[in-house]
């Protein structure tokens, strides 16, 4: 009998302990990057709160992140070439890796076993085991006679590949890694001058890299890959002398309604749009200054768009029915990223010289609130886990 009670005695402490465990899950979580610190803070979108703060990855001056299928780890990309992998729920970096010496961003596989990172230098991909940050494989960026290229615009695909352009050489990869230690590599070569950075659409088929040394784009159909690269929007600033470029334009940010793409103008203070049924120019918004990102809310009904100095202290809103920009907000000085939630009913924006990040209702415009971050740049929603292309 003695010892009867004392089993339930202990099962009821058992029971009790697990009563009072917390349980959280990571839907609503993500990274805001503090560029200047080497941090990164967790935060949590349905209470508009900071959880934690994360320090010691590094030079975090061009950050992205990118998240496990489970959205329990976050793999950040650091511009000094660190691959550090951070748990969301446990609130710790646990895995770190210095992979190269100069990153510029990179993705995960579609099935969330590997993660691949673009450098600049020495030039090339590296890919890894998401669970272990095990070197998988290493593809140089090799061109020409001994050269190699800055990788930018890397980006995930359908089917285990990923897709990235090659700066200096003006060529489009895509990349089959089903077998991870033995990549099968396809070369586009001669696509434009200076491809720097790039999207793929929501739906994995379409790869489209911004040109730098030249007015256009170039599209790659990854479904049917043997048309070749497609000029798009060649020409566009036909007639007309460029500005001077002071903020590279992000295409990354799926800035595509259903029927349009909506792209970023260089030197101009225009966001081009594109039909996506032939990929011709379908018409152009003024706008205020020279954008960086255009980036639609989840249901493609809006377009966000921030601009480089010196008008980044502004981000205008286009309703995509009407290509007519419906607000101009001032949310502080310079503007560096935005984030929507996960069904966009509001939009982070970083103020990176203001030492915070605002939260604004995407439908009536208004302000809701801040949180104060040191000097914030990227900021990243655990959604993006099942999102191609982000």
């Amino acid at each position: 009998m003695h010892r009867s009670l004392l089993l339930l005695s202990l099962l009821s402490l058992l029971l009790g302990g697990c009563a009072t465990t917390t349980l959280r899950g990571t839907g609503d979580l993500g990274l805001i990057i503090e560029r200047a610190d080497g941090s990164v803070l967790i935060v949590e979108s349905t209470h508009q709160q900071t959880l934690a703060r994360i320090e010691g990855l590094g030079d975090l001056s061009h950050a992205s992140v990118v998240y496990s299928r489970d959205e329990r780890y976050a793999y950040v990309f650091g511009r000094d070439g660190a691959l550090t992998k951070v748990d969301m729920l446990g609130h710790k970096i646990v895995g770190r890796v210095m992979q190269s010496g100069n990153s510029i961003g990179g993705a995960i596989s579609q099935d969330g076993r590997l993660v691949a990172v673009a450098n600049y230098e020495p030039g090339g991909v590296k890919v890894f085991d998401a669970d272990t940050l095990e070197l998988l494989a290493d593809i140089p960026a090799a061109y020409g006679d001994g050269k190699f290229s800055k990788v930018v615009g890397l980006e995930d695909t359908t089917d285990n590949r990923f897709a990235f352009s090659l700066y200096d050489a003006g060529e489009i990869w895509v990349m089959d890694l089903r077998d991870a230690r033995n990549p099968v590599i396809e070369k586009f070569r001669n696509i434009g001058r200076q491809p720097y950075d790039a999207l793929v659409s929501m739906d994995g088929r379409h790869y489209i890299a911004g040109l730098f040394g030249e007015d256009g784009l170039a599209l790659l159909d990854l479904w049917r890959p043997e048309r070749g690269v497609q000029r798009i929007l060649d020409n566009y600033g036909r007639g007309e002398q460029p500005l001077p470029v002071y903020k590279m334009p992000h295409l990354e940010g799926w800035a595509l309604s259903e029927e349009h793409a909506y792209l970023p103008a260089i030197g101009r203070h225009e966001v081009l749009i594109v039909d996506r049924h032939n990929w011709k120019e379908a018409g152009r918004v003024a706008v205020h200054g020279q954008p960086v990102f255009a980036m639609a809310r989840p249901d493609g009904r809006q377009l966000w768009v921030n601009f480089a100095h010196p008008h980044n202290d502004t981000v205008q809103v286009i309703d995509t029915v009407t290509h007519q920009v419906i607000a101009t907000l001032k949310p502080g000085k310079a503007v560096l990223h935005m984030e929507f939630t996960p069904r966009g009913e509001h939009i982070w924006l970083s103020a990176r010289d203001d030492n915070r990040v605002d939260i604004y209702d995407t439908r009536t415009l208004q302000h809701l609130g801040s949180l104060p971050v040191r000097n914030p740049s990227g900021i990243f929603f655990t959604a993006r886990a099942h999102r191609i292309g982000l």
